[in-house]
C-alpha cells in the first residue's frame, strides 16, 4: 500500500508538470507580438531624400536602411537631388502625390526652411517625417542626428588642445554657409568654447559653401594673411580636403592642426587621421545613427498615432577622435558595404 501511494503521488506530480509545460508552450505559441508587428510593418514604404546620394553618409544610411526595411517586409527607395534644392523639392512633391506615397519620408534638409511647406503637406497626407543629420524649423515626427552645438564645442576643444599653450593661439574657421543648420549651430558651439578661452581668438571665418575647391582657396588666403595660425576648423570632411591641400601648399604640414567633422567613413576620416592630414575629427557613429532611424520607424508605424503628432529628438553619440584614439572599429568602410551589397544581388 505504501509503495502504491508513493507511485500515485509521483504520477500526480508528473501530470502537473506535463500540464504546466503544455500550458507554457501554448502561451508562447500565442505570443501576439510577431503578428501585430507584421500587420503594422509589412508592405510599408520608406523613402530617403538626402542632399545627394554621391557621398558617404547618404550611401551608409541607404545601405543599413535598405537592409533593415526589406527584412521586415517593407519597401525602401531613395531619390538623388544631387545637391540641387529644386530637385529635392520636386522629389518630395512627387513622393507625396504618388499612388505609392511613402509611409515614412526621411529627409536630409539643405537648410532651416526650404522644405517646411512640403513636409507639412506630407504629414497631412499621412506620411511620417524623419529629419536626419540637419535640423530644420519644422516639427518633424523625429530628428535623428548630431547635436551640432555640442559637436562645435568638441571641435573647438580639439583645436585649442592641438594648438597648445605655447602657440600663437590663432584659430581659423572654414564654415559651410549661413543657411544650413549644421553650419550655424556648429559655429554657435565653437563660439561658446572660445568665450571660455579668451586667450585664443578666431582670426578668420570664411564660407566654403561645402565645396573642396572653395575651401582650398579661402584657406590659402587665410594662411597668407595669418601664417602663424595654429589650427583650422573646417566644418565638413567633404571640403576639408581642400583646406588640407592649402596647408600642404603653404608647407605648413605639422604646424597647422586641422579639425573637421565627418561620417566616420574609413577613407574619408580614419585614413586621414592615420596619415596626419587631419589632427582630429568629430565623427558620427553612422551605424548607430541608422539603427536609431530604424527604431523610430518601427515605433511610428506601430504607434497608430497620426503623422505630425510626435516630436522626438535622438542625438547620435559624438567623439573628437585623434590618431591616438583610433581602434579597428573607429570607422566604417564604404567599399566593404558596397561589396556586401553587390554580393547580395
Amino acid at each position: 500500500m505504501k509503495i502504491l501511494k508513493t507511485f500515485m503521488t509521483a504520477a500526480a506530480a508528473l501530470g502537473i508538470c506535463a500540464f504546466t509545460a503544455n500550458s507554457f508552450a501554448e502561451g508562447v505559441a500565442e505570443d501576439p507580438g510577431p503578428a501585430a508587428y507584421a500587420k503594422a510593418m509589412n508592405g510599408k514604404r520608406v523613402m530617403l531624400v538626402p542632399l545627394a546620394m554621391g557621398f558617404d553618409l547618404a550611401q551608409g544610411w541607404s545601405h543599413y536602411l535598405k537592409k533593415e526595411v526589406e527584412a521586415w517586409g517593407g519597401t525602401f527607395e531613395t531619390r538623388d537631388p544631387n545637391w540641387n534644392l529644386d530637385a529635392g523639392a520636386q522629389a518630395i512633391t512627387d513622393a507625396i502625390s504618388s499612388d505609392t506615397r511613402p509611409d515614412v519620408l526621411i529627409i536630409h534638409s539643405p537648410d532651416l526652411n526650404s522644405y517646411s511647406k512640403l513636409m507639412k503637406k506630407a504629414q497631412k497626407a499621412g506620411t511620417y517625417i524623419i529629419l536626419v543629420d540637419n535640423p530644420a524649423n519644422f516639427p518633424a515626427d523625429a530628428f535623428v542626428g548630431s547635436d551640432w552645438d555640442r559637436l562645435g564645442q568638441l571641435e573647438a576643444e580639439a583645436a585649442i588642445k592641438g594648438c597648445g599653450a605655447n602657440s600663437s593661439k590663432k584659430i581659423g574657421l572654414v564654415q559651410g554657409d549661413q543657411a544650413n543648420s549644421s553650419s550655424l549651430y556648429q559655429y554657435a558651439g565653437i563660439m561658446k568654447v572660445m568665450e571660455k578661452n579668451p586667450d585664443f581668438q578666431i582670426v578668420a571665418k570664411p564660407d566654403s559653401n561645402w565645396d573642396a575647391t572653395t575651401s582650398r582657396n579661402v584657406t590659402t588666403t587665410m594662411l597668407q594673411q595669418h601664417p602663424d595660425i595654429c589650427a583650422i576648423i573646417d566644418f565638413w570632411d567633404g571640403d576639408a580636403t581642400g583646406a588640407s591641400a592649402a596647408i600642404r601648399d603653404a608647407k605648413l604640414d605639422g604646424k597647422v592642426f586641422l579639425v573637421t567633422t565627418g561620417g566616420g567613413e574609413k577613407a574619408a576620416d580614419c585614413d586621414k587621421l592615420e596619415d596626419g592630414t587631419y589632427g582630429a575629427v568629430v565623427m558620427t557613429d553612422l551605424a548607430r545613427e541608422t539603427a536609431d532611424i530604424n527604431a523610430i520607424i518601427k515605433f511610428l508605424l506601430q504607434s497608430g498615432q497620426p503623422a505630425g503628432t510626435s516630436h522626438t529628438y535622438i542625438y547620435t553619440l559624438l567623439q573628437a577622435t585623434t590618431k591616438a584614439d583610433l581602434k579597428p572599429d573607429s570607422c566604417w568602410d564604404l567599399k566593404a558595404l558596397q561589396a556586401e551589397a553587390a554580393a547580395a544581388k
